[in-house]
């Protein structure tokens, strides 16, 4: 989770114990087969984190892993044959190889959509033993690469428990680099990507360029287990790379929980030594690991890694007695305060849009100014939403323009429209799994203060100063809304209501230029509308552009100070509440009320 607290400060102990107690365990006279076994546990824990980025925390299911741990393998044993045997540099080229492979077959396949990158992973593992023998006078075709020399670090020779300390120790960098990661923006901007593209857009993150960073990035640990790999034997064997590698990697994966870093390492250890138990497992490794793939997929939603976060937070809340009753407590007051913010004309002229046979849009026209609560009003399917997702780029619409403040934004892309500062809520919250109330919000600020992926790494000053600025505006919005005593609250657990108060906080940290809530108050009990209201006026009076999509025409003609009734496609109607609620039109087409024949055209 994205929480710097001393709190969790002694998370850290864990995984630190552990690669300590790694480290320590040839000194404990493991004999030669368990070694081995920890030595191929290490190597594909390595492999399996880099499944778990790109499966469980970007949602993209790809096998490339294996062709990237295969690359690695035969860049460092290449190195080491032609001379140089330095793990160091073996060590950088078999990442760097990873990492073109990842970027090469990760760019058609995600232009094309998640399923082809998984259809092309996946034959990329079937013919990584024939690219091997294409290619036989480097790499010894199915015979495999032998004569790798032992690995040395600055000239010196490692021997085998050096080695074994050098592998631990590469490990231990790895997922510490991964965890730094994950516990990061981009770890929440993966989470927001994986349960919707559509808001991970919306909130100006580009799908594909982010889809594509993970990808490459779960290239590199499997690339560094290639190259651990040649060095174990000073061999490499096309038999151990392939289909049923992919699988065991897999299995690893969902046994020891995808959305986990530390899951890797659990998965990977127990699937190893399970596998290698005995000789007559050995032959059944294939269908083993099937097995456990079914199974785990089914039984272990969260995989190891879950099941252990269940049993920890169980203890935790017995230890603390009753827990939190002020989980679902409905919003209180809010208690936080706005400086002046700087809405942006929102204009939107002659937009129309046709979907087939279909015009949702004939040449609608809307201009929504900052400190204004502008209304858009109408029956289902008068296209109020279709204009929301044009305005905001999910949709292109076949004539009319857009701005914001003066900039041209029809055509452009979701992403580049919210970096633009257009900010929308949705008619169905759109909340991350596993998030707390606090990330939440946080994710909203992603295309504010970025930071570079080296100061992410190393938790550069700069780095520090944003999770700073982070955690004091969503500390400053969650109390405008009434939601800052469930800060620490896992956000999904929220009721509807909360929920939508939640959403509208996010789009407030981005500091937007304007402000499209959809539906906002639909499912909500009179006192949250009330709280929602008193939100809205705030912002209007603090000088945001809001535009109000609402079927509660009482609420819209109580908030807004202007409204757009739409119906079949066109503006029926528009001016001030008083305007449109006199209008003819609007009582006989929209309210229902019968005006009688004089009204009548």
């Amino acid at each position: 989770m994205f929480n710097n607290s001393s709190a969790n400060r002694p998370l850290w102990l864990i995984p630190l114990a552990v690669g300590v107690l790694f480290l320590f365990l040839p000194l404990l006279g493991l004999d030669y087969g368990t070694s081995r076994q920890v030595q191929l546990s290490i190597i594909l824990a390595l492999v399996v984190s880099g499944m778990n980025l790109s499966l469980g925390y970007a949602g993209e299911l790809a096998l490339g892993q294996v062709a990237m741990y295969a690359a690695g393998a035969y860049a460092a044993g290449l190195l080491s044959i032609h001379g140089q045997t330095d793990l160091l540099i073996q060590l950088a080229a078999a990442g760097l190889s990873g990492l073109v492979v990842g970027v090469l077959t990760g760019v058609p396949g995600l232009r094309m959509g998640s399923w082809t990158l998984a259809m092309t992973s996946f034959f990329l593992v079937l013919l990584v033993p024939d690219i091997i023998s294409v290619f036989k006078e480097y790499t010894g075709g199915r015979n495999g690469l032998a004569g790798i020399n032992p690995p040395t670090v600055f000239g010196y020779d490692l021997g085998s428990t050096g080695y074994y300390v050098a592998m631990v120790l590469v490990t231990m960098a790895w997922f510490a680099a991964m965890r730094n990661i994950v516990a990061s923006r981009m770890g929440l901007a993966l989470r927001v990507l994986k349960k919707s593209p559509v808001l991970a857009s919306a909130m100006g993150i580009s799908v594909y360029r982010m889809k594509l960073m993970a990808y490459a990035l779960a290239a590199i640990p499997a690339g560094l287990a290639g190259a651990l790999f040649a060095n174990l034997d000073l061999y490499v064997s096309p038999e151990s790379i392939g289909f049923g590698f992919a699988v065991t990697v897999l299995a690893a994966s969902v046994l020891g929980g995808s959305m986990s870093v530390y899951g890797a390492i659990a998965g990977a250890g127990v699937l190893q030594f399970a596998l290698n138990y005995s000789s007559d497992l050995q032959q059944f490794s294939p269908l083993i690991a099937g097995v456990i793939l079914i199974v785990g997929g089914v039984a272990l939603t969260g995989g190891l890694a879950g099941m252990g976060e269940t049993t920890v937070r169980w203890l935790g809340a017995r230890l603390a007695g009753a827990g939190n009753d002020n989980a679902r407590a409905s919003a209180g007051a809010s208690a936080g305060t706005l400086d002046h913010i700087d809405g942006q004309p929102l204009i939107a002229n002659d937009v129309s849009k046709s979907f087939g046979g279909n015009q949702a849009l004939d040449g609608v026209s809307l201009q929504a100014m900052p400190g204004a609560i502008t209304a858009l009003i109408g029956p289902n399917g008068s296209g109020k939403t279709t204009l929301l997702n044009i305005i905001c780029g999910f949709y292109r619409g076949q004539s009319g323009e857009i701005s914001l403040g003066g900039k041209e934004m029809h055509g452009l892309a979701p992403d580049r429209v919210a970096r633009l500062g257009v900010s929308r809520t949705f008619q169905t919250p759109h909340i991350p799994d596993q998030l707390t109330v606090k990330e939440v919000v946080i994710t909203g600020r992603y295309t504010h203060e970025q930071a570079s992926i080296l100061g992410v790494l190393f938790r550069s000053p700069r780095y520090r100063r944003i999770v700073r600025n982070d955690e004091r505006d969503a500390k400053r919005v969650l109390e405008l809304v009434g939601l800052a005593h469930l800060e620490s609250v896992v956000a999904t657990s929220l009721p509807l209501g909360q929920r939508r108060l939640l959403e509208l906080a996010r789009c407030l940290i981005s500091n937007p230029g304007a402000i499209l809530l959809d539906e906002v108050a639909s499912g909500l009990d009179e006192n949250e509308i009330k709280v929602l209201s008193r939100i809205l006026r705030e912002l209007r009076d603090k000088g945001s552009t809001i535009v109000l999509v609402e079927h509660n025409f009482q609420l819209v003609t109580s908030l807004a100070d202007q409204i757009f009734v739409l119906a079949q496609g066109r503006v029926m109607s528009s001016g001030t509440p008083e305007h449109v609620r006199a209008d003819p039109k609007v009582k006989r087409e929209y309210l229902g009320v019968d005006t009688g024949n004089g009204d009548q055209e």
